[in-house]
């Protein structure tokens, strides 16, 4: 998980700070001192950090701060606040021209994820009714052109190649077809280095001169650390980027990029890559981004997904089966389906509050095997079975067990779990003082904390 260093160690930190109950201006400065290292162990660049630990000391040792019933959730309070400050305090989106189309410019080094990238805007677009169009601008990396026919394919969005001819030409005849056909959206996936060069930057250049791009942006590898920021630095000062697109953010990454791109070019991330399927682009919300580093989860990114990937009906159908008691084995299966759909595990546990800063990748993947487990029972069954589990005796538990390839006990958890679910669903299913049905808890999930399963 992206930040999880960083997250356990402000943690520890602020926990310590809590434990004192008032604080005195030294023990401000000393756990301001922690931070510090913590950030710089993240690879955040070194004037970065010192900025952001003196601004939060600053507004920390006032009177109004340490004299305060709750000192310590005060500090806290000043962090987020300073943290969401440092990644440019609102999600900036990208300007869609009012004439078509708008052009946006990929560009980043050999390697940080700008042809998949490219497909992953391009559907983020198309999601929203645009009609995008990529061309394929990059003609000297081996199988550059078929990959992005590939990712195009995926995602459902036409490709525009030329083959391999001068990419100012391609991009050029590019606006022209996306004009003549309709595209609203143009997306130029231009040509990598495995560094900075002048033969890059010059094309770059050159491509811009020609088609006016309404946006450049640079995608970085997040996993990169400072050298992110190094690279970000080089295409702004001599391209001009009007934003960054993050990658591999859901991986192991310190954050140092994150957290130092908008403070030394000024420019915004607007778009985060959070997966390897064309579905994982998240706006860039730098609010929601230093909850999640405090532990503090993310609420409404979470909300947002399950209204993007959940169906609607299917959800009003659960909710009146929930109602009724009537759920079963089947409706647990498409409950689980539904949360695949969301994300890895980890990703969507570490946006709940409470759970986000104590979640440990180990963690998440017992949860992402637990739920395994839990499929191969069930899909063992017949449909009477998972309809009407009370009738499953042991011969029939014996051969759910074989034919899941797991023990008699595993079954035998599962049903005894499901039960004590459907005691809890028909507890709060019942009305209250007033009249009113109680809404039951999050239930039924593997791996997360307080749940049945």
């Amino acid at each position: 998980m992206a930040f999880e260093g960083l997250s356990q160690k402000l943690a520890e930190t602020f926990k310590k700070m809590k434990s004192k109950g008032r604080l005195k201006e030294s023990d401000v400065k000393e756990s301001m001192r922690e931070v510090r290292l913590a950030l710089l162990e993240a690879d955040v660049n070194y004037k970065v950090a010192k900025d952001f630990v003196a601004s939060v000391t600053e507004k920390a040792v006032g009177d109004e701060v340490l004299s305060s019933l709750t000192p310590a959730q005060q500090v806290i309070k000043i962090v987020n606040d300073e943290l969401t400050v440092l990644m440019g305090s609102e999600n900036t989106k990208i300007n869609l021209s009012s004439k078509i189309p708008t052009i946006i410019m990929m560009c980043g080094l050999q390697g940080s994820g700008k042809t998949t990238h490219s497909g992953k805007l391009a559907l983020h677009y198309k999601k929203q009714g645009k009609r995008p169009l990529l061309a394929a601008c990059d003609v000297y990396r081996p199988a550059a052109i078929q990959q992005l026919k590939v990712v195009g394919e995926k995602a459902g969005v036409p490709v525009f190649e030329l083959g391999q001819i001068d990419p100012v030409e391609i991009a050029k005849k590019a606006v022209a077809h996306a004009k003549d056909h309709g595209n609203d959206i143009l997306i130029l996936d231009t040509a990598g280095r495995l560094h900075v060069d002048e033969e890059l930057m010059d094309e770059l250049r050159r491509v811009k001169s020609e088609v006016h791009p309404n946006e450049i942006m640079l995608v970085i590898d997040s996993m990169t650390g400072q050298d992110a920021v190094n690279v970000a630095k080089s295409f702004d000062e001599t391209l001009g980027i009007d934003g960054v697109i993050l990658t591999k953010l859901d991986g192991d990454t310190r954050g140092g990029a994150a957290l130092s791109v908008r403070a030394v070019t000024g420019k915004p991330i607007k778009f985060a890559g959070v997966g390897e399927k064309l579905e994982d682009l998240e706006p860039f919300h730098p609010s929601r981004m230093a909850s999640r580093i405090l532990g503090m989860g993310d609420v409404l990114t979470l909300i947002e997904k399950a209204q993007t990937e959940l169906n609607e009906q299917e959800a009003m159908k659960m909710a009146s089966k929930l109602k009724e008691n009537s759920f079963d084995l089947n409706d647990l299966l498409e409950q689980m389906r539904q949360l695949k759909k969301m994300g890895p595990l980890s990703q969507v546990l570490g946006m709940i509050p409470g759970v986000s800063g104590k979640l440990k990748d180990e963690d998440a993947e017992a949860g992402e095997a637990q739920l395994k487990v839990i499929e191969s029972v069930i899909y063992s069954m017949t449909p009477a079975e998972r309809a009407k589990p009370s009738i499953i005796n042991p011969a029939r538990k014996r051969r759910i067990a074989a034919g899941s390839g797991t023990r008699v006990e595993d079954v035998n958890r599962l049903l005894k779990q499901f039960e004590q679910m459907q005691k809890m669903m028909k507890q709060f299913g019942r009305p209250g003082k007033k009249g009113k049905r109680r809404m039951p808890p999050m239930t039924g999930m593997p791996g997360m904390p307080g749940m049945p399963f």
